[in-house]
């Protein structure tokens, strides 16, 4: 599997990685025998950069990783996760924000130096591991702030983002970034600050590619790595335009809808599943350093490995190198 540099730093991930909020129970549980099966048949299809957080079901899917990478050499995988969720023991809940049988822990939000020097302190416990390679700032922006988002914005400016460049000089963790779901937020710190990747969900796909308007190229002229998450944009693209169908976390608009019944024309005409076309899209596109399959089961994750696999006709290269020629713009002076 290709390798790729995350910015100007020594951390080296797969170009495709797996991602465990389903592993956290979101949506439905998971047994510890199933967390193992799909992180064991990761492994043997390649991957060896795995993504977590806290958020994902309170630190279980950090736990689980922590369980499956113990007993391997530390050099041989890449592990991200995430801060501004500070985890502190708590009750045991049915569900909490969408993930199913948490673990016993409460959570509040906490941008500021003290608060991801915390958040990290529990994860390298959860993940069993002395060092992080790379730790993203999770949901800092008014996507989930709201209102609230100027106070969070000033606590991560005014000592959240020094705090990691320290623990990075430290060596606690390797590499730093963003990991949201807009491109507002980026642009604005990418202006403020300094850091070596961003973790993007659902705005480099198939279907959006709204931060190919200016994003992709600020982060070429920063040399700060895209890491691509939601490419199937909450299940939209893997569906396709069925009823019911989800976009951006939500029952996806009849905009939506047409427009991806417009997409999945072009890939029908060539012979192509949809999902395997949104696959084939973030992967190739130049701007990402590595993509995201996220699920706890088995056979979606072989389903996608070997959609991966298998070469597109050449009747859906055009659709997908469409993304390719507009970077190529976004980046002309």
């Amino acid at each position: 599997m290709k390798r790729n540099r995350i910015g100007r730093t020594d951390v080296e991930v797969t170009d495709i990685s797996f991602g465990t909020s389903g592993i956290g129970n979101l949506g439905r549980e998971v047994t510890d025998a199933e967390a193992m099966e799909v992180f064991h048949h990761a492994w043997q299809g390649g991957i060896r950069y795995f993504d977590s957080a806290p958020h994902y079901g309170r630190g279980l899917a950090e736990q689980r990783l922590g369980t499956f990478v113990k007993p391997l050499a530390r050099e041989q995988f890449v592990v991200s996760t995430k801060v501004g969720r500070v985890l502190t023991p708590g009750k045991d809940l049915a569900e909490a924000d969408g993930f199913v049988r948490p673990l016993p822990n409460a959570v509040h939000y906490d941008y500021s130096g003290d608060g991801i020097e915390a958040a990290l302190e529990g994860s390298l416990q959860r993940l069993q591991t002395r060092h992080i390679d790379i730790v993203f700032v999770h949901d800092i922006g008014c996507y989930t702030h709201g209102g609230d988002n100027e106070g969070h914005r000033a606590a991560l400016l005014g000592s959240g983002m020094d705090r990691l460049q320290k623990l990075k000089d430290k060596g606690t963790i390797r590499a730093y970034g963003l990991g949201v779901n807009e491109t507002g937020i980026c642009l604005d710190l990418l202006r403020e600050t300094e850091m070596d990747v961003i973790l993007l969900a659902g705005r480099l796909t198939l279907l959006d590619r709204s931060a190919e308007n200016e994003l992709v190229s600020e982060c070429r002229k920063r040399s700060v790595s895209l890491v691509l998450g939601g490419i199937f944009n909450s299940g939209i693209l893997a569906t396709g335009p069925v009823d019911g169908a989800w976009f951006d976390y939500a029952p996806a608009s009849s905009d939506i809808l047409q427009k991806v019944r417009a997409l999945k024309a072009q890939t029908d005409a060539a012979g192509v599943p949809l999902a395997s076309a949104a696959l084939h899209f973030a992967r190739s596109h130049p701007a990402a350093a590595s993509i995201l399959l996220g699920t706890a089961r088995r056979s979606s994750l072989q389903r996608n490995l070997e959609a991966l696999a298998t070469p597109l006709p050449p009747e859906c290269q055009t659709l997908i190198q469409a993304g390719q020629h507009a970077l190529r713009r976004a980046g002309e002076p």
